[in-house]
């Protein structure tokens, strides 16, 4: 082995080994949260709030035994993979969209978007983001020069990402499938896709979002109470409001671990989809504080390890895992602080669900190899 590589393998053991820590702080404090958001949620059969425990903590064990084996492997053996984990996401994000299937995907709040296979139940599009941000990565680095061009570079990725898109905003997940669509944005972008290829593109992304908003009501509420609070009812406002009132009241050090109002029935999904609320309200501006430096750490390091790989396509790959975690934080966080209209975007890390860790989990052991 040459010098070159030695010398980078040094340099990146601190950055492997301190990314590591900010991750396992992550899934912790997500845990603990989990548990104290949830304490107090019920079922047909009384509390269930240590039942939401245990399956926490049981994905992130799970998640980091995967995590860690996958960070002992090369990297690079996912580049001939690409196509055929993009093939097998594609036919599990059919799944809740064909109409005779809906035993093994049952409509849940309205959507058809969990995959049940009895003691497996599993989330396609999480395993969307990561399949595409790979995809991207070894087709951009395959492309080299060529992803400046239109025809040869961008127009591929276009069609293959508007199936992917499309296939999540079936179920339907408009806030998911705009993710997916603009993670793949980010890789490409990395790889050097020309801006006035991007602006074409989001002016005819504005225009698809607008529609697809406008045809649902539930949509243009959740805009319309962004846009206008003024106008909006007091059933849409409710959920906004109570998140801000949950960040307010945790002034500097918060209520205390588990003394959080907004859990007893104030704040829906307070363990979930907003979660960054119930943290603050119970941790304060010091949490919400570590909470934020410790996402940007995860980024800073992540983009370090990008700058630094040994070939195109682990820099393109780093870029792109580093960017879902970063993109998505940052999106909640903003939805819960009404800096953008509820999305529904979950908080990597912390946001409960077992298969939506071990998939964040495995991403960031791609990360850490």
């Amino acid at each position: 082995m040459s010098a070159a590589p030695l010398r980078q393998a040094g340099e990146h053991r601190w950055e492997n080994r301190l990314l590591a820590v900010v991750t396992a702080t992550l899934v912790v404090f997500g845990v603990a949260n989990t548990y104290g958001a949830s304490s107090l949620e019920r079922s047909g059969e009384g509390v269930v709030g240590a039942t939401f425990f245990l399956r926490q903590f049981t994905g992130a064990l799970a998640g980091g035994l995967a995590m860690v084996l996958v960070s002992r492997l090369d990297y690079r053996l996912l580049r001939p993979l690409a196509w055929p984990i993009l093939a097998a996401t594609i036919a599990l994000l059919a799944i809740p969209v064909l109409p005779f299937t809906r035993a093994l995907a049952p409509p849940i709040n309205g959507a058809r978007r969990w995959v049940d296979l009895g003691p497996l139940s599993f989330q396609p599009s999480e395993l969307a983001r990561l399949a595409v941000v790979i995809w991207c990565a070894g087709l951009a680095a395959k492309k080299g020069e060529q992803v400046r061009q239109f025809k040869k570079g961008v127009l591929p990725f276009v069609l293959v990402l508007g199936l992917v898109s499309l296939l999540v905003l079936l179920e339907p997940n408009l806030s998911m499938a705009t993710l997916i669509a603009l993670l793949g944005g980010i890789v490409l972008f990395a790889a050097g896709a020309k801006i006035g290829h991007f602006l074409l593109l989001g002016l005819a992304a504005v225009a698809v979002l607008y529609q697809k908003i406008h045809d649902a009501q539930y949509r243009m509420a959740r805009l319309t109470t962004f846009l206008n609070p003024g106008e909006a009812s007091t059933e849409t406002m409710s959920q906004i409001h109570q998140s801000l009132v949950g960040i307010g009241s945790g002034r500097l050090l918060g209520v205390g671990f588990g003394e959080g109002q907004q859990k007893f029935g104030y704040l829906p999904y307070a363990y979930s989809d907003f979660i960054f609320s119930a943290i603050a309200e119970e941790w304060g501006f010091a949490g919400v504080s570590l909470l934020v430096l410790l996402f940007g750490l995860f980024c800073w390091l992540g983009f370090r390890i990008a700058r630094t790989a040994e070939d195109r396509f682990g820099q393109l790959l780093a870029t792109g895992l580093t960017a879902a975690v970063g993109v998505t934080a940052f999106l909640h966080m903003a939805v819960c602080l009404r800096l953008m209209p509820t999305t529904g975007l979950k908080i990597p890390f912390i946001y409960y669900g077992r298969s939506i860790l071990v998939v964040t989990l495995v991403g960031t052991g791609v990360l850490l190899s």
